[in-house]
C-alpha cells in the first residue's frame, strides 16, 4: 500500500460529487480503490449520506494519517463551503469553496502530502460568475502548477476508457473558431507532450500516435479545405523527422472501429466533439479524464455536475473510480489501460 493518500477535490458540492465520492469510498474493497483524501466540507459530505441513506463514516483527517485511516472512514481535508448547499441547485457561493479545493489539492501534492489529484466535476458557468477567469480545470490546473514552480506548462487533455485514447488538439472552443486556432505549433507541442507522457508516466516504449484531418476524408487532398494540406501534414511531417510514430492526417470517419483502435495507442484529434464523441460513446461509464503535461498526476471522471440527478441518488461512480485507480497506477508508474 501507498504511503500517500490521492486527494480528490469536491467539484460543484451541489452536483454528483459528493455522492460518487461516498460510493467510491463504500465500494473500496470490492473494487480495489487506493486511499484518497477528499477536500471539501465534511458537513456536506455528511449530510449528503444522511440524505442518500449512504452508510459512510465521515471524519476530518491530515493527509498524512489518511492512508492509515482510510478503511475505518472517508478522510476529509476540511475546507468550509461558506454557504449552505442545496443538491441539484448551483450557488455561485460555494464557487470559494471548489476553487479552494483545487488549488489546495495541487498544493499538497506539488508539496509531497499526495500522490496525485483527481478532480470531481465543476460548473464553470458557477465558477465564472465569482471571477474566475479560465476556460476550465486544465488551464487553471496550469496556472496553479506555473504559481509553484515557476515554470510554464502546456496542459494536454486527454480522455482514456479501456478501448481508446484520444487527445483533442483544441479544447472548450467555438467550432468556428477552431480552423483559426490551429496552427502547426499547436498541433506539434500537443503532439510532443502526449508522446512524452505516454512514454513516461504509461510505459509505452514508443507510443503510435493518429492523427485525425480537420476536415471530411482528412481535406480530399485539398479539395474540401485546405487546412490538413498547409496545417495539419507539415506538422506531423516535422515530427516524424524527430522519430514519434505519427500517422496522418487520417479520415476521422474510418479511424475509431475496432481494427482501428488497434493500429495505435493515442488518437490526435483537431476539435473537441472529434475527440470526445467516440471515446464517450465507446467507454462513457468507464471513461477518465487526464491532464498530461503538468509535474503532477491528474485525473477526473469523464462525465459533468449532473445536478439534475443530484438529489435522486442514481448517480453511477464506476468514471470516478477509474480516475482514482488510473491516477494511482499512474503515480505508480505502471503502464496499464487506459
Amino acid at each position: 500500500m501507498t504511503d500517500r493518500p490521492l486527494a480528490l477535490s469536491q467539484g460543484d458540492p451541489a452536483g454528483i460529487g459528493p455522492e460518487i465520492a461516498l460510493k467510491a469510498w463504500s465500494r473500496r474493497e470490492q473494487t480495489g480503490m487506493p486511499p484518497f483524501v477528499y477536500l471539501g466540507d465534511p458537513r456536506i459530505l455528511k449530510a449528503r449520506a444522511e440524505m442518500l441513506g449512504l452508510d459512510v463514516p465521515v471524519a476530518v483527517s491530515a493527509p498524512e494519517a489518511a492512508v492509515s485511516n482510510f478503511n475505518a472512514f472517508l478522510p476529509v481535508f476540511a475546507i468550509d463551503a461558506a454557504t449552505p448547499v442545496s443538491p441539484g441547485k448551483p450557488d455561485p457561493g460555494t464557487a470559494a469553496g471548489t476553487i479552494a479545493a483545487i488549488e489546495t489539492g495541487v498544493k499538497l501534492t506539488m508539496r509531497g502530502k499526495t500522490a496525485g489529484l483527481v478532480t470531481n466535476p465543476i460548473a464553470k458557468s458557477v465558477l465564472y460568475s465569482s471571477g474566475f477567469r479560465f476556460p476550465g480545470h486544465t488551464e487553471f490546473l496550469a496556472e496553479l502548477a506555473r504559481r509553484e514552480t515557476g515554470t510554464e506548462y502546456h496542459p494536454v487533455m486527454m480522455l482514456a476508457c479501456p478501448a481508446l485514447r484520444v487527445v483533442p488538439v483544441t479544447i472548450h472552443i467555438p467550432l468556428a473558431d477552431v480552423p483559426g486556432a490551429l496552427d502547426r505549433q499547436l498541433i506539434i507541442e500537443t503532439i510532443r507532450i502526449t508522446a512524452r507522457d505516454l512514454a513516461r508516466r504509461f510505459g509505452i516504449g514508443s507510443p503510435r500516435l493518429a492523427v485525425a484531418g480537420l476536415n471530411p476524408h482528412a481535406g480530399e487532398q485539398g479539395t474540401i479545405g485546405r487546412e490538413d494540406e498547409e496545417t495539419v501534414r507539415p506538422a506531423l511531417e516535422i515530427l516524424r523527422a524527430e522519430g514519434i510514430d505519427v500517422t496522418g492526417p487520417l479520415p476521422a470517419d474510418t479511424m475509431f472501429h475496432a481494427s482501428a483502435r488497434a493500429r495505435y495507442d493515442a488518437a490526435i484529434c483537431m476539435y473537441h466533439d472529434q475527440a470526445l464523441i467516440p471515446v464517450k460513446t465507446l467507454g462513457f461509464e468507464e471513461g477518465v479524464n487526464v491532464t498530461l503535461g503538468l509535474p503532477f498526476v491528474r485525473t477526473s471522471p469523464d462525465h459533468g455536475t449532473a445536478f439534475d440527478i443530484a438529489e435522486r441518488g442514481i448517480a453511477d461512480p464506476r468514471s470516478l473510480e477509474e480516475a482514482l485507480k488510473l491516477a494511482a497506477r499512474l503515480t505508480a508508474g505502471s503502464g496499464q489501460r487506459p
